[in-house]
């Protein structure tokens, strides 16, 4: 995918050591379906152990189950947990991941 000129800044830009959400429901990531992984994989490394994240991702790519969990799965340690957790009234999907 070519990705466009004002691609979304990474959710973050520093670790969390509680709870916390991260908006990848932007318009930039409605157009590339991989910044959407890559920015939620960085969201999960910047998560602390014993918390979790919620990735809010846009309604453009359809349920998360069939693009990020298997992405987040295969990137996580066995002690973390991937679950979907409900749409957004906006159209988006929420995905918490337990560290």
């Amino acid at each position: 995918m070519t990705r466009p000129a004002t691609d979304p800044e990474p959710p973050t830009d520093r670790d969390h050591d509680t709870s916390w959400s991260a908006n990848l429901e932007t318009p930039g990531y409605a157009e590339d379906r991989d910044l959407v992984v890559d920015h939620a994989l960085e969201a999960v490394r910047r998560t602390a152990t014993g918390t979790h994240v919620n990735l809010v991702t846009h309604e453009a790519h359809g349920h998360p189950e069939s693009y990020l969990h298997p992405a987040l799965e295969a990137a996580l340690d066995e002690d973390a947990s991937v679950e979907f957790v409900d749409r957004c009234g906006c159209g988006g999907y929420v995905t918490r991941v337990r560290r």
